[in-house]
C-alpha cells in the first residue's frame, strides 16, 4: 500500500510541474492553437478560403467528409502531415493535437 502512495504522489507532482500545454486536463485553447498554426491555410472559419487554401484546394473543415473522420484519423493527419501539410509531430503535444480536433468539430455544419 505504501509503495502505491508513493507512486501516486510522485505521478501527482510530476502532473504539477510539466508545462500547461502539456497537461491533457490543463484547458488547452484549440481555437488559439488553430488560429497560430492552421488558420493561414485553412481559414479562421475552416473553409479554406485563404489564398492558399485555394491553391491547394482545402477542403472545408466542417464538411461532412471532414467530419465524418476519426479522431485518431485527424490526429494522424495532424501529426503526420498529409500532401503539402506539415507534420505538427513534435510541434504540439498531445494535449494541443486534442483541442485542436476538439476545435475542427466545431465547425461542423
Amino acid at each position: 500500500m505504501r509503495k502505491f502512495v508513493v507512486v501516486v504522489l510522485a505521478l501527482a507532482l510530476a502532473v504539477l510541474v510539466m508545462p500547461g500545454s502539456a497537461k491533457a486536463d490543463s484547458g488547452v485553447d484549440g481555437a488559439a492553437i488553430y488560429k497560430a498554426k492552421c488558420s493561414a491555410c485553412h481559414g479562421v472559419d475552416g473553409k479554406g478560403q485563404t489564398a492558399m487554401g485555394k491553391n491547394m484546394k482545402l477542403r472545408d473543415l466542417g464538411s461532412g467528409e471532414v467530419q465524418k473522420l476519426t479522431n485518431a484519423e485527424l490526429d494522424k493527419i495532424i501529426a503526420d502531415g498529409k500532401g503539402k501539410m506539415p507534420a505538427y509531430k513534435g510541434k504540439l503535444d498531445q494535449a494541443s493535437i486534442d483541442a485542436v480536433i476538439a476545435h475542427i468539430r466545431t465547425f461542423k455544419k
